[in-house]
């Protein structure tokens, strides 16, 4: 979330924080960004070992098929 967590340095105000929209975003966005995360740790796509945007798109491929068996 966007917000730091003490009450008088919010990042977001109490009207947009406290929507239902607004956490149901939350949720799914935790939910993208944990893909890539996973992919960044286990995938090895934190650093590219191949040269060549063929082989970085077949390995990303195969990291996103891999994490979707998951």
């Amino acid at each position: 979330m966007a917000q730091n967590g003490y009450p008088a340095l919010l990042a977001i105000d109490g009207r947009t924080a406290g929507r239902v929209s607004y956490k149901t975003r939350q949720t799914i966005r935790k939910r993208i960004e944990e893909c890539f995360g996973r992919s960044k740790t286990t995938g090895g796509l934190r650093k590219s070992r191949s040269l060549g945007l063929a082989k970085l798109d077949f390995q990303f491929v195969l990291t996103m098929a891999a994490y979707n068996l998951i």
